[in-house]
Order: C-alpha cells, then structure tokens, then sequence
C-alpha cells in the first residue's frame, strides 16, 4: 500500500480539477480525499498500490481540460488504510 500527499498549483480552481481526480481515482480504486485550498491550489492524498497512486499523480500533472498545470509538488508519506475516496472541505 503507499501513499502520496499532492499539491498541485497553476489554474487548478474553478476547472473541475477536484471532480477529475475523484473520478480517476475511483476508477482506479484509490483511496484518499482531494480539496481546494484557500491559496488558489488543490491539496490531495491519495493510497492504494503502486501503479494506481502513481497514475493519479500523473493525472494531477496534466489535469483535466480547462486547467493549467504549472507544478506538482509530491510527498511519499506512511499509508493509513484509508478507504474510499471524497471531497474534502
């Protein structure tokens, strides 16, 4: 199991950034929650194994249509048997 902590910055906000990654991630059975932050970024964990949490990182990278990408900053933490994948506030 691993997890990632993902902070995505650019034009992320406003985009469907969110309801992206929550598709992705529930198509690939990650576990986690996503959310936006007041500084105009989306902060996102994501756990599962190794491939699935690695394509949602790399979902996050492009992002979907309308949104512009300009870094990803990603955290390897401990994984905490998350289960299921939300909105978070």
């Amino acid at each position: 199991m691993e997890r990632r902590h993902v902070f995505v910055y650019g034009r992320v906000q406003g985009v469907g950034f969110r309801f992206g990654v929550e598709r992705a991630a529930n198509t690939r059975r990650v576990a986690g929650w996503v959310r936006n932050r007041p500084d105009g970024t989306v902060e996102a964990v994501f756990e599962g194994e190794l491939a699935d949490v690695e394509a949602l990182v790399e979902f996050c990278r492009r992002g979907p249509r309308g949104a512009e990408v300009e870094r990803v900053d990603v955290e390897p933490e401990s994984a905490e048997g998350l289960a299921g994948f939300h909105l978070a506030g």
